[in-house]
Protein backbone atom coordinates (compact mmCIF):
# COMPACT_ATOMS: atom_id res chain seq x y z
CA UNK A 1 0.00 0.00 0.00
CA UNK A 2 1.21 3.51 -0.78
CA UNK A 3 2.65 4.96 2.42
CA UNK A 4 1.06 8.38 1.85
CA UNK A 5 -2.39 6.83 1.36
CA UNK A 6 -1.89 4.67 4.46
CA UNK A 7 -0.92 7.67 6.54
CA UNK A 8 -3.86 9.71 5.32
CA UNK A 9 -6.33 6.91 6.01
CA UNK A 10 -4.90 6.40 9.47
CA UNK A 11 -5.29 10.06 10.26
CA UNK A 12 -8.87 10.08 8.99
CA UNK A 13 -9.78 6.94 10.87
CA UNK A 14 -8.78 8.40 14.21
CA UNK A 15 -11.74 10.79 14.02
CA UNK A 16 -9.80 13.09 16.31
CA UNK A 17 -9.26 16.78 15.84
CA UNK A 18 -5.65 17.19 16.97
CA UNK A 19 -3.85 20.48 17.54
CA UNK A 20 -0.16 19.98 18.30
CA UNK A 21 0.98 22.81 20.57
CA UNK A 22 4.69 22.02 20.44
CA UNK A 23 6.14 21.29 17.01
CA UNK A 24 9.79 22.27 16.52
CA UNK A 25 10.61 23.26 12.94
CA UNK A 26 14.31 23.33 12.20
CA UNK A 27 15.17 26.65 10.65
CA UNK A 28 18.60 27.09 9.16
CA UNK A 29 20.87 30.09 8.97
CA UNK A 30 20.56 29.85 5.18
CA UNK A 31 16.77 30.23 5.44
CA UNK A 32 17.25 33.27 7.66
CA UNK A 33 19.91 34.80 5.41
CA UNK A 34 17.47 36.79 3.17
CA UNK A 35 16.11 38.51 6.26
CA UNK A 36 19.43 39.46 7.85
CA UNK A 37 21.28 42.63 6.92
CA UNK A 38 24.75 42.31 5.40
CA UNK A 39 26.12 43.63 8.69
CA UNK A 40 24.69 40.77 10.75
CA UNK A 41 25.29 38.10 8.14
CA UNK A 42 28.96 39.13 8.01
CA UNK A 43 29.07 39.20 11.83
CA UNK A 44 27.75 35.65 12.06
CA UNK A 45 30.25 34.40 9.50
CA UNK A 46 33.15 36.11 11.23
CA UNK A 47 32.36 35.87 14.93
CA UNK A 48 29.37 33.55 15.32
CA UNK A 49 27.04 33.85 18.27
CA UNK A 50 27.68 33.72 22.02
CA UNK A 51 24.85 32.17 23.98
CA UNK A 52 24.47 32.48 27.73
CA UNK A 53 24.69 28.77 28.40
CA UNK A 54 26.62 26.32 30.50
CA UNK A 55 27.20 24.17 27.43
CA UNK A 56 28.66 26.98 25.33
CA UNK A 57 31.68 24.84 24.41
CA UNK A 58 29.79 21.58 24.07
CA UNK A 59 26.51 20.08 22.95
CA UNK A 60 23.46 20.73 25.12
CA UNK A 61 21.78 17.41 24.32
CA UNK A 62 22.84 13.78 24.87
CA UNK A 63 25.18 12.64 22.11
CA UNK A 64 23.12 9.46 21.79
CA UNK A 65 20.40 11.61 20.22
CA UNK A 66 21.94 14.08 17.74
CA UNK A 67 19.86 17.22 17.41
CA UNK A 68 17.79 15.79 20.32
CA UNK A 69 15.79 14.05 17.61
CA UNK A 70 14.07 10.73 17.05
CA UNK A 71 16.34 8.44 15.07
CA UNK A 72 13.72 8.09 12.34
CA UNK A 73 13.19 11.86 12.00
CA UNK A 74 16.10 12.46 9.63
CA UNK A 75 14.74 13.15 6.12
CA UNK A 76 15.76 10.48 3.59
CA UNK A 77 16.82 13.18 1.14
CA UNK A 78 19.24 14.78 3.61
CA UNK A 79 18.99 17.67 6.00
CA UNK A 80 18.21 17.95 9.68
CA UNK A 81 15.13 16.60 11.49
CA UNK A 82 12.02 18.78 10.97
CA UNK A 83 13.74 20.78 8.23
CA UNK A 84 11.89 19.14 5.31
CA UNK A 85 8.20 20.08 5.22
CA UNK A 86 7.24 17.25 2.88
CA UNK A 87 8.78 14.68 5.22
CA UNK A 88 7.17 16.38 8.25
CA UNK A 89 3.82 16.06 6.52
CA UNK A 90 4.37 12.40 5.79
CA UNK A 91 5.75 11.39 9.18
CA UNK A 92 3.77 13.66 11.48
CA UNK A 93 1.06 16.01 10.19
CA UNK A 94 -0.66 13.66 7.75
CA UNK A 95 0.21 10.47 9.60
CA UNK A 96 -1.71 11.59 12.70
CA UNK A 97 -4.30 13.72 10.96
CA UNK A 98 -3.12 16.86 12.76
CA UNK A 99 -5.33 19.81 11.87
CA UNK A 100 -3.07 22.54 13.29
CA UNK A 101 0.41 22.80 14.78
CA UNK A 102 1.98 25.63 16.76
CA UNK A 103 5.61 26.04 15.73
CA UNK A 104 8.20 26.69 18.44
CA UNK A 105 11.62 27.17 16.80
CA UNK A 106 14.49 26.70 19.23
CA UNK A 107 17.64 27.44 17.28
CA UNK A 108 19.15 29.30 15.63
CA UNK A 109 16.87 32.09 16.82
CA UNK A 110 19.21 34.45 18.67
CA UNK A 111 17.22 34.18 21.87
CA UNK A 112 19.46 34.65 24.89
CA UNK A 113 22.53 35.68 22.90
CA UNK A 114 25.14 37.72 24.74
CA UNK A 115 25.10 40.24 21.89
CA UNK A 116 21.61 41.65 22.35
CA UNK A 117 21.61 43.52 19.01
CA UNK A 118 22.43 40.28 17.21
CA UNK A 119 19.62 38.62 19.17
CA UNK A 120 17.20 41.30 17.96
CA UNK A 121 18.22 40.83 14.32
CA UNK A 122 18.09 37.03 14.44
CA UNK A 123 14.71 36.89 16.18
CA UNK A 124 13.18 39.06 13.47
CA UNK A 125 14.81 36.97 10.74
CA UNK A 126 13.53 33.81 12.40
CA UNK A 127 9.98 35.13 12.29
CA UNK A 128 10.27 35.99 8.60
CA UNK A 129 11.78 32.58 7.86
CA UNK A 130 8.89 30.83 9.61
CA UNK A 131 6.45 32.64 7.36
CA UNK A 132 8.39 32.07 4.16
CA UNK A 133 9.38 28.44 4.66
CA UNK A 134 6.51 27.01 6.71
CA UNK A 135 3.23 28.86 7.20
CA UNK A 136 3.11 30.05 3.59
CA UNK A 137 3.38 26.43 2.45
CA UNK A 138 0.93 24.70 4.79
CA UNK A 139 -2.13 26.40 6.35
CA UNK A 140 -2.10 23.98 9.27
CA UNK A 141 1.05 25.59 10.64
CA UNK A 142 1.04 28.60 12.93
CA UNK A 143 4.15 30.61 13.77
CA UNK A 144 5.30 31.91 17.13
CA UNK A 145 6.61 35.44 17.51
CA UNK A 146 10.20 34.75 18.58
CA UNK A 147 11.43 37.67 20.69
CA UNK A 148 14.90 38.70 21.93
CA UNK A 149 13.49 38.54 25.45
CA UNK A 150 16.52 39.96 27.28
CA UNK A 151 15.66 43.27 25.58
CA UNK A 152 12.08 43.94 26.64
CA UNK A 153 11.64 47.09 24.55
CA UNK A 154 12.94 45.48 21.34
CA UNK A 155 10.81 42.41 22.04
CA UNK A 156 7.69 44.51 22.43
CA UNK A 157 8.44 46.21 19.12
CA UNK A 158 8.74 42.80 17.43
CA UNK A 159 5.41 41.69 18.90
CA UNK A 160 3.69 44.84 17.70
CA UNK A 161 5.23 44.36 14.26
CA UNK A 162 3.50 40.96 14.00
CA UNK A 163 0.24 41.98 15.68
CA UNK A 164 -2.80 41.30 13.53
CA UNK A 165 -1.04 38.69 11.39
CA UNK A 166 -3.11 35.54 11.91
CA UNK A 167 -0.13 33.37 10.94
CA UNK A 168 1.25 34.08 14.43
CA UNK A 169 -0.42 32.28 17.33
CA UNK A 170 1.66 33.34 20.35
CA UNK A 171 4.67 35.23 21.66
CA UNK A 172 7.55 32.84 22.29
CA UNK A 173 10.07 32.88 25.13
CA UNK A 174 12.24 30.36 26.97
CA UNK A 175 11.99 29.56 30.67
CA UNK A 176 15.58 30.24 31.71
CA UNK A 177 15.83 34.01 31.49
CA UNK A 178 18.66 36.23 32.72
CA UNK A 179 16.50 37.44 35.61
CA UNK A 180 13.33 36.03 37.14
CA UNK A 181 10.55 36.23 34.55
CA UNK A 182 8.38 38.58 36.61
CA UNK A 183 10.95 41.38 36.73
CA UNK A 184 10.11 44.72 35.14
CA UNK A 185 12.61 44.30 32.31
CA UNK A 186 10.22 41.76 30.77
CA UNK A 187 6.98 43.66 31.36
CA UNK A 188 7.02 45.37 27.92
CA UNK A 189 6.82 41.90 26.33
CA UNK A 190 3.75 40.93 28.33
CA UNK A 191 2.11 44.29 27.72
CA UNK A 192 2.61 44.00 23.96
CA UNK A 193 1.30 40.43 23.97
CA UNK A 194 -1.91 41.51 25.70
CA UNK A 195 -2.30 44.41 23.25
CA UNK A 196 -1.92 41.98 20.35
CA UNK A 197 -4.35 39.49 21.90
CA UNK A 198 -1.68 36.79 21.97
CA UNK A 199 -0.79 34.35 24.75
CA UNK A 200 2.83 34.10 25.84
CA UNK A 201 4.25 30.62 25.30
CA UNK A 202 7.24 29.92 27.55
CA UNK A 203 9.19 26.80 26.59
CA UNK A 204 11.55 24.85 28.81
CA UNK A 205 15.31 25.45 28.37
CA UNK A 206 16.99 28.75 27.65
CA UNK A 207 20.25 30.64 27.88
CA UNK A 208 20.25 32.43 31.22
CA UNK A 209 23.96 32.03 31.90
CA UNK A 210 23.04 30.62 35.32
CA UNK A 211 23.22 26.97 36.45
CA UNK A 212 19.91 25.14 36.57
CA UNK A 213 20.50 24.23 40.22
CA UNK A 214 21.13 26.53 43.19
CA UNK A 215 24.55 24.95 43.75
CA UNK A 216 26.30 24.96 40.39
CA UNK A 217 26.10 23.06 37.13
CA UNK A 218 24.93 19.42 37.40
CA UNK A 219 27.11 16.44 36.55
CA UNK A 220 24.60 14.64 34.35
CA UNK A 221 22.15 15.44 31.60
CA UNK A 222 19.38 13.68 33.53
CA UNK A 223 19.78 16.30 36.24
CA UNK A 224 19.51 19.07 33.69
CA UNK A 225 16.29 17.59 32.29
CA UNK A 226 14.72 17.09 35.71
CA UNK A 227 15.58 20.58 36.91
CA UNK A 228 13.44 22.16 34.19
CA UNK A 229 10.52 21.68 36.56
CA UNK A 230 12.18 23.79 39.25
CA UNK A 231 13.09 26.47 36.70
CA UNK A 232 9.41 26.60 35.71
CA UNK A 233 8.38 26.89 39.36
CA UNK A 234 10.66 29.91 39.79
CA UNK A 235 9.18 31.46 36.65
CA UNK A 236 5.56 30.98 37.73
CA UNK A 237 6.26 32.19 41.27
CA UNK A 238 8.04 35.31 40.06
CA UNK A 239 5.28 36.28 37.64
CA UNK A 240 2.66 35.95 40.36
CA UNK A 241 4.58 37.68 43.15
CA UNK A 242 5.65 40.63 41.01
CA UNK A 243 1.97 41.39 40.42
CA UNK A 244 1.98 41.01 36.65
CA UNK A 245 -1.50 39.52 36.56
CA UNK A 246 -2.97 42.39 38.59
CA UNK A 247 -1.33 44.80 36.18
CA UNK A 248 -2.32 42.74 33.12
CA UNK A 249 -5.49 40.80 33.99
CA UNK A 250 -5.83 39.53 30.41
CA UNK A 251 -2.34 38.00 30.22
CA UNK A 252 -2.33 34.31 29.31
CA UNK A 253 0.79 32.13 29.74
CA UNK A 254 1.41 28.69 28.25
CA UNK A 255 3.98 26.44 29.96
CA UNK A 256 5.44 24.40 27.10
CA UNK A 257 7.41 21.19 27.75
CA UNK A 258 7.71 22.08 31.43
CA UNK A 259 5.69 19.15 32.73
CA UNK A 260 2.82 19.91 35.06
CA UNK A 261 2.80 17.39 37.92
CA UNK A 262 4.56 19.97 40.10
CA UNK A 263 1.97 22.69 39.59
CA UNK A 264 -0.60 21.78 42.30
CA UNK A 265 2.13 21.34 44.92
CA UNK A 266 3.55 24.75 44.02
CA UNK A 267 0.10 26.29 44.36
CA UNK A 268 -0.42 24.71 47.78
CA UNK A 269 3.01 25.79 49.00
CA UNK A 270 2.55 29.36 47.78
CA UNK A 271 -0.89 29.61 49.37
CA UNK A 272 0.45 28.44 52.73
CA UNK A 273 3.25 31.02 52.74
CA UNK A 274 0.98 33.75 51.41
CA UNK A 275 -1.43 33.36 54.33
CA UNK A 276 1.39 34.29 56.73
CA UNK A 277 3.31 36.74 54.55
CA UNK A 278 0.61 38.46 52.48
CA UNK A 279 1.49 41.87 53.93
CA UNK A 280 4.77 41.67 51.96
CA UNK A 281 2.84 41.48 48.68
CA UNK A 282 -0.26 43.64 49.27
CA UNK A 283 -0.71 44.01 45.51
CA UNK A 284 -1.92 40.41 45.29
CA UNK A 285 -5.70 40.40 45.52
CA UNK A 286 -6.20 36.63 45.69
CA UNK A 287 -4.37 33.47 46.68
CA UNK A 288 -1.40 32.52 44.43
CA UNK A 289 -3.08 29.28 43.35
CA UNK A 290 -5.97 31.29 41.94
CA UNK A 291 -3.59 33.16 39.62
CA UNK A 292 -2.23 29.80 38.47
CA UNK A 293 -5.69 28.48 37.63
CA UNK A 294 -6.74 31.70 35.91
CA UNK A 295 -3.68 32.67 33.88
CA UNK A 296 -1.65 29.53 33.08
CA UNK A 297 -2.11 26.76 30.52
CA UNK A 298 0.09 23.66 30.21
CA UNK A 299 1.03 21.27 27.43
CA UNK A 300 1.01 17.51 27.82
CA UNK A 301 4.55 16.61 26.83
CA UNK A 302 6.33 15.55 28.98
CA UNK A 303 3.49 14.18 31.07
CA UNK A 304 4.46 12.72 34.42
CA UNK A 305 3.19 9.15 34.80
CA UNK A 306 1.97 8.18 38.27
CA UNK A 307 1.91 4.64 39.62
CA UNK A 308 -1.75 5.12 40.44
CA UNK A 309 -3.54 6.46 37.31
CA UNK A 310 -6.10 8.23 39.48
CA UNK A 311 -3.36 10.45 40.92
CA UNK A 312 -2.59 11.85 37.47
CA UNK A 313 -6.27 12.61 36.91
CA UNK A 314 -6.39 14.40 40.26
CA UNK A 315 -3.49 16.60 39.17
CA UNK A 316 -5.15 17.31 35.83
CA UNK A 317 -8.44 18.18 37.50
CA UNK A 318 -6.68 20.58 39.88
CA UNK A 319 -5.09 22.40 36.95
CA UNK A 320 -8.35 22.29 35.02
CA UNK A 321 -9.22 20.15 32.02
CA UNK A 322 -9.78 23.39 30.10
CA UNK A 323 -6.15 24.44 30.73
CA UNK A 324 -4.36 21.38 29.33
CA UNK A 325 -3.36 21.14 25.65
CA UNK A 326 -1.85 18.32 23.64
CA UNK A 327 1.76 18.58 22.47
CA UNK A 328 4.00 16.04 20.76
CA UNK A 329 7.46 17.69 20.91
CA UNK A 330 8.10 16.42 17.38
CA UNK A 331 10.79 15.63 16.21
CA UNK A 332 12.58 15.18 19.54
CA UNK A 333 13.63 11.91 21.14
CA UNK A 334 10.97 12.13 23.86
CA UNK A 335 8.19 12.66 21.32
CA UNK A 336 4.66 11.72 22.44
CA UNK A 337 2.48 9.73 20.03
CA UNK A 338 -0.95 11.45 19.84
CA UNK A 339 -2.75 8.11 19.67
CA UNK A 340 -1.45 6.73 22.96
CA UNK A 341 -0.19 9.63 25.07
CA UNK A 342 -3.33 10.56 27.03
CA UNK A 343 -4.69 8.58 30.00
CA UNK A 344 -7.28 6.07 28.71
CA UNK A 345 -9.67 6.87 31.57
CA UNK A 346 -10.37 10.39 30.30
CA UNK A 347 -13.91 10.98 29.10
CA UNK A 348 -14.58 11.73 25.44
CA UNK A 349 -15.30 15.34 26.37
CA UNK A 350 -12.03 15.70 28.25
CA UNK A 351 -10.06 14.13 25.39
CA UNK A 352 -11.60 16.51 22.87
CA UNK A 353 -10.71 19.49 25.02
CA UNK A 354 -7.11 18.41 25.46
CA UNK A 355 -6.55 17.29 21.88
CA UNK A 356 -7.91 20.45 20.30
CA UNK A 357 -10.71 22.34 22.02
CA UNK A 358 -8.58 24.18 24.54
CA UNK A 359 -5.95 25.15 21.96
CA UNK A 360 -8.55 26.31 19.47
CA UNK A 361 -10.08 28.58 22.09
CA UNK A 362 -6.78 29.96 23.39
CA UNK A 363 -5.11 30.47 20.00
CA UNK A 364 -8.36 31.48 18.24
CA UNK A 365 -7.89 28.85 15.56
CA UNK A 366 -11.56 28.65 14.53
Amino acid sequence: MNIEVSARERGQNTRLDIVDCDFHPKLTIEQMRPFLSNQWWSYLQTYGNRSRHGYAKGYAYPKMTPQAARRDAWPPGGGLPASDLDFVRQQHLDFYGISAAIMNPLSPTGQGDMNVELSVAMASACNEAQLANWTARDPRLKSSVVVPYEDGVASAAEVRRRAGNKDFAQVFMLSRTGEAAGRKRYWPIYEAAVEAGLPVGIHAFGYSGWPMTSSGYPSFYIEEMTEHATAAQVMVTSMIMEGIFERLPDLKVVLIECGFGWLPALGWRLDKQWKRLKDEVPHLKMAPSEYIKKHFWVTTQPMEETENPDHLLEVMNWIGMDRIMFSSDYPHWDFDDPFVSLPPTLTDGQRKKIYSGNARALYRLD
